[in-house]
C-alpha cells in the first residue's frame, strides 16, 4: 500500500468557534485539530504533504513548519469550497498514485483506520472512493445516496438535498482516495452549480461515475472517527471522547487509573505499567511517569519526568525532574527548572524554581526554593526564604551536603552554605557559611519590661499581665 499524496484541507474559517485563533489550532488531548490529523496520516508514510491553508494563515504556517516540516502549504486566499481548495493543491503536479484527501479539524481519526481504507481502495482498483459512517444525527453532513444495487450513485450536501435524502443516515466523512491521474483529468470539471455557489470535491465522484469508472463507498466501523469540530461544543465532545479512548489504551496496559471521568493525559504523555492515578489527575504535553510512581488526587503535569515509586500528592508541576522515590506534596508548585533528586522532598506549601534538590534533601513545608543548589542529605526548615531576586537581577544560592536550615531562614543571594553547616533559625544570611560553621544572622533579643502596663494601660493585655503580676 502506497499513498503518492495527500492533501489536508485546513482553510476553514471556523466562525462558530468565535475565537481569533483559527479553529484547526485548537488543541484537545495535547495536539492542535490539525496535529492529530497530521498524526494520523503519518501512519501511511505518504510522499507527499501538501496542506490548504487559510484562515490566519500566519499562525498556521507557524504550526506547520513546527509539527511537519516537511509539508508543502498551499494559501486559499478566497474560500471556493473543497473543490476549488483541491485544484489550488494540485496546481503544477500531475499526482501518481493514490491521492488521499482529508479535513484538518477531524481530530479522532486514526491511522489505522486510514490504512485500513486505503488498503480497501488499492486492493479494489477503484477511480475514487469515500469513507463513510452511520451517523445518529447527520444534520450538516453530506448524505452518500446509494442505488438498488447498495452501490455509490453520488454524495449530496445538506443544502442541495431533498426531505428524502435528508432521512440518510450514512454521512460522507470528507475522507476521499483518488487515483491521481483520474482525479487530475476530472478537477477541472468542477462548475458552481449548487446552493452554495462553490465548487464541492463531492461533485468529482459523480464526474468520474458519469464516465463508468468504478467509485467505491466504504463505511468505517466506529462513526466517532469520522466527527468534525466546528465549535465550542464539538470540541469538548471531541476532547471526552478521546479522553476515554486514551484512558482505555492506558488502563489495558497496566495503568491504575481509579477514576476515569476526571482523568486527563495528553495524546503525548508516556506511562510504563503499575502506575496509580488518582481522581483529578492531568498529565500534559511531553511528561513521562515510570513504573511505580502515584499521582494525584488532583495533581497536573506538565512536561514533566517521573521517575520510578515517585510519588505526587495535590501538586502543580512544569518541567520538573521529580527523582525516584521522592515524594512531593500536598500543595506543592515546581516551575520550570526544578530538578528533584532520588528520595528527595518537596513537601506541603512549597514553591520552587529552576532549583536542583539532591539525593534525600527535604524541603518540608512553607518554604520557597528558587535559583538554586542543593546538595545531599540536607534539611531546609519550615518557612525558609531563597531571596533570589534584589530587584533588577537573579542570583543563585548554593546549600552542601547534610546541612541544616533552620526554620524561618532567609538566604540572600548570592552566598554559599559549606557542606555539614547549620543556620539558626530566625536568620537573615547575607554572608557565605563555612563548611561545618553555625550561621546566626538575627539581633539581639531584648525584653522591655513593664511595657505593656505603660502603654496600654486598660487593654485586655494590661488587665493579663497585672493579675499575674500580682
Amino acid at each position: 500500500m502506497t499513498v503518492q499524496t495527500v492533501i489536508v484541507l485546513a482553510a476553514g474559517e471556523g466562525t462558530r468557534m468565535k475565537s481569533a485563533t483559527p479553529k484547526v489550532l485548537h488543541s484537545v488531548a495535547g495536539r492542535s485539530l490539525l496535529g492529530h490529523v497530521l498524526h494520523a496520516v503519518n501512519h501511511l508514510s505518504p510522499k507527499e504533504l501538501r496542506i490548504v491553508v487559510g484562515s490566519g494563515r500566519e499562525a498556521v504556517e507557524a504550526h506547520i513548519a513546527d509539527i511537519a516540516p516537511k509539508a508543502t502549504t498551499v494559501f486559499q486566499e478566497h474560500r471556493g469550497g473543497t473543490g476549488h481548495a483541491t485544484q489550488l493543491a494540485l496546481a503544477g503536479t500531475t499526482p501518481q498514485g493514490t491521492v488521499l484527501i482529508l479535513a484538518g479539524d477531524t481530530p479522532l481519526l486514526s491511522g489505522d483506520s486510514l490504512a485500513q481504507f486505503v488498503a480497501a481502495h488499492s486492493s479494489g482498483k477503484f477511480a475514487a472512493s469515500v469513507l463513510t459512517a452511520e451517523h445518529p444525527d447527520p444534520t450538516g453532513y453530506g448524505r452518500i445516496i446509494r442505488d438498488d444495487s447498495d452501490e455509490l450513485l453520488r454524495i449530496v450536501e445538506e443544502k442541495d438535498a431533498t426531505d428524502d435524502e435528508k432521512f440518510v443516515f450514512e454521512i460522507n466523512s470528507g475522507v476521499y482516495a483518488f487515483d491521481g491521474e483520474k482525479l487530475a483529468a476530472s478537477i477541472g470539471k468542477l462548475t458552481t452549480a449548487n446552493a452554495q455557489g462553490e465548487l464541492y470535491l463531492t461533485d468529482v465522484i459523480g464526474i468520474l461515475k458519469s464516465a463508468g469508472e468504478s467509485i467505491a463507498a466504504i463505511m468505517i466501523d466506529d462513526f466517532t472517527e469520522t466527527l468534525g469540530v466546528n465549535d465550542r461544543v464539538q470540541l469538548a465532545e471531541s476532547a471526552a471522547m478521546l479522553r476515554d479512548r486514551i484512558n482505555d489504551q492506558w488502563m489495558r496496559a497496566g495503568v491504575t487509573i481509579i477514576d476515569p471521568t476526571t482523568t486527563w493525559i495528553d495524546a503525548t504523555v508516556e506511562i510504563s505499567n503499575d502506575v496509580t492515578l488518582h481522581p483529578g489527575t492531568a498529565l500534559l504535553g511531553s511528561t513521562k511517569v515510570a513504573t511505580g510512581a502515584v499521582i494525584g488526587p488532583r495533581t497536573t503535569l506538565t512536561d514533566c519526568i517521573v521517575k520510578a515509586s515517585a510519588s505526587v500528592l495535590e501538586s502543580i508541576a512544569l518541567q520538573t525532574v521529580i527523582g525516584e522515590g521522592a515524594t512531593v506534596g500536598p500543595f506543592t508548585y515546581l516551575r520550570a527548572g526544578t530538578q528533584l533528586g532520588d528520595a528527595a522532598k518537596a513537601g506541603a506549601f512549597v514553591e520552587m524554581k529552576n532549583a536542583t534538590v539532591g539525593t534525600g534533601s527535604k524541603v518540608p513545608h512553607l518554604s520557597y526554593v528558587g535559583d538554586a543548589t542543593i546538595g545531599e542529605g540536607s534539611n531546609i526548615g519550615a518557612a525558609t526564604i531563597f531571596v533570589n531576586y534584589d530587584g533588577v537581577e537573579k542570583h543563585h544560592t548554593t546549600i552542601g551536603d547534610h546541612v541544616r536550615i533552620g526554620s524561618d531562614t532567609m538566604l540572600v543571594a548570592p552566598v554559599t552554605i559549606g557542606d555539614g553547616a547549620y543556620t539558626a533559625a530566625g536568620s537573615v544570611i547575607s554572608e557565605d557559611v563555612p563548611a561545618g560553621a553555625l550561621g546566626i544572622g538575627r539581633a539581639l533579643q531584648k525584653n522591655v519590661i513593664g511595657w505593656v502596663l505603660r502603654k496600654r494601660p486598660g487593654s485586655k493585655s494590661a488587665q493579663a499581665a497585672e493579675k499575674k503580676k500580682g
